[in-house]
């Protein structure tokens, strides 16, 4: 069987979809299945589209390159598409569309929340088959091993990462931790770093700042710390959220979107009229939710079993592709130089026209 991803890995730090990209890949080639990241071979029996914004740098695959893909070379081709994106989360007002529109072509459709699934079906999306396979990070590399618990004679110190820069991602939150660490009380009790990428022209007064780090030297940055905390607002699954959880530290979430669908059993809810009072409740009653945290299992290893029973289930082996005339005629269409110069140009246009909107 052979498997096309739609999305380019890249390495060091970058976003969650690129690690779950990473973690599939290799789950796959470990259970003998051959990956792609482009339709350039005549053999794909599953396209999962993972990334269909064609502006964006990660995407390889197009819901277009796709459909011409199964009515030229390969008919009996299964479309899998992975839904964990959404105009809620960032403030736009064109991904539902997108999302909604790849899904309506789609054999299955995956969704990374029970949240961000009942979103779309108030949309009224159509979909095929569908299921809920909710996230999870390697666990080689995010772990609790040496994780030990705050001991009290220092200040507990909170953090939190993020790759992507949006103020959605909870940096309302952040700057009211910011702030509050003017103040000698609390200044006196807690200590916040955040590390990854922040908005244009913001900047923290009071944190400690830390440049986006990956892998292991992300994780033990992490585990250096005592609490990890997360603002993002309409955050489908957050991959944050669940690298802090698996180094061992006790999460306190917002309410908002699909995180407390991983979080509800083991880490501490705030808003934002009660976060304070939330912080110095934890402070409190540390130990509690330490020793609950170290139950939390969401691994990629598990998510990558079920995305696999997910392909599995619908392979369709099949001995009738199209002839090479047919694969000829689909490669001059979608010349894959061809069309990374077209997907260069328009990222670079899309780029240039929201920061006009904007």
């Amino acid at each position: 069987m052979k498997v096309a991803i739609g999305s380019q890995v890249f390495d060091g730090s970058w976003g969650g979809g690129n690690l779950f990209v990473k973690n599939l890949k290799n789950h796959l080639l470990k259970n003998d299945t051959k990956v792609v990241h482009y339709l350039d071979e005549p053999d794909i029996d599953i396209i999962l589209i993972t990334e269909p914004r064609i502006e964006s740098l990660t995407s390889t695959i197009s819901l277009f390159e796709a459909r011409l893909y199964k009515s030229l070379v390969n008919k009996n081709v299964k479309l899998v598409h992975r839904i964990n994106e959404c105009d809620e989360r960032k403030s736009t007002n064109y991904v539902n569309k997108k999302m909604m529109k790849v899904s309506k072509y789609s054999d299955f459709t995956i969704f990374v929340s029970s949240w961000i699934s009942d979103l779309y079906k108030n949309h009224k999306i159509k979909v095929k088959n569908s299921s809920v396979i909710l996230s999870g990070s390697d666990t080689q590399v995010f772990n609790n091993i040496n994780k030990k618990p705050w001991d009290k004679t220092t200040k507990l110190k909170i953090v939190t990462h993020h790759w992507g820069n949006n103020w959605n991602k909870g940096f309302d939150i952040y700057s009211f931790i910011d702030n509050l660490l003017e103040t000698k009380t609390f200044s006196d009790k807690f200590d916040f770093t955040f590390i990854g990428n922040i908005p244009d022209n913001f900047n923290f007064k009071n944190t400690n700042y830390v440049q986006p780090k990956s892998g292991l030297k992300l994780a033990n940055e992490l585990k250096s710390h005592d609490l990890y905390i997360t603002g993002s607002l309409n955050e489908p699954s957050g991959n944050h959220q669940i690298e802090g959880s698996l180094c061992g530290l006790p999460v306190l979430y917002i309410n908002s979107g699909g995180i407390p669908e991983y979080q509800k059993n083991y880490g501490i809810e705030f808003n934002k009229n009660n976060l304070e009072e939330k912080l110095h409740e934890i402070y409190i009653n540390y130990d509690y939710y330490f020793e609950r945290n170290k139950s939390f299992d969401f691994n990629s290893k598990v998510m990558c079993e079920e995305y696999f029973d997910v392909v599995k289930s619908i392979y369709q082996p099949t001995n009738n592709r199209k002839n090479k005339i047919s694969f000829y005629l689909y490669n001059l269409v979608c010349n894959k130089k061809l069309v990374s110069l077209i997907r260069y140009v328009i990222s670079r246009l899309t780029y240039q026209i929201r920061k006009v909107i904007k």
